[in-house]
């Protein structure tokens, strides 16, 4: 299969998980190598000082404190049983095409449904501080 710019974004091939880790302390050899960490569902989500920072790309549980023993498959479904990619339990590659398009389907209401919790704690931010605007401006006439 190959990759696309906007398929990349949500990290749903296991090439475009293993294409995001940039700074990954971890070499081919040990349990979680960069291989081993994409094909079991994370994309790296770290920064230049915290780099040992992977996610999910199917239910957005973040993980750090990796150690080179860690087993990527173990450690996400320790972590996030719920998820749909964890209840296959195994790579992309070995997925039927019907399995895949669930794996999309959850992915993308996964970000839907974040995308909708960050736009309803921003309006109400911003619908406090106008409130609080206008009590000032209340105060002051």
């Amino acid at each position: 299969m190959k990759s696309t710019s906007n398929i990349a974004k949500i990290f749903l091939l296991q090439e475009d998980r293993e294409k995001s880790f940039k700074h990954w302390p971890y070499k081919d050899d040990k349990k979680c190598s960069i291989r081993k960490m994409a094909e079991a569902g994370f994309y790296w989500h770290g920064t230049e000082q915290e780099i040992d920072i992977a996610a999910c790309f199917v239910c957005g549980k973040e993980l750090d404190g990796w150690e080179e023993s860690d087993d990527p498959w173990t450690e996400h479904q320790k972590h996030a049983p719920q998820c749909a990619f964890v209840k296959y339990g195994r790579p992309e590659s070995d997925l039927t095409c019907e399995e895949f398009g669930h794996l999309m389907m959850a992915t993308m209401k996964m970000r839907l449904q974040n995308q909708y919790t960050q736009m309803k704690t921003n309006a109400k931010m911003f619908t406090e501080k106008k409130r609080k605007e206008m009590e000032k401006l209340l105060r002051t006439q």
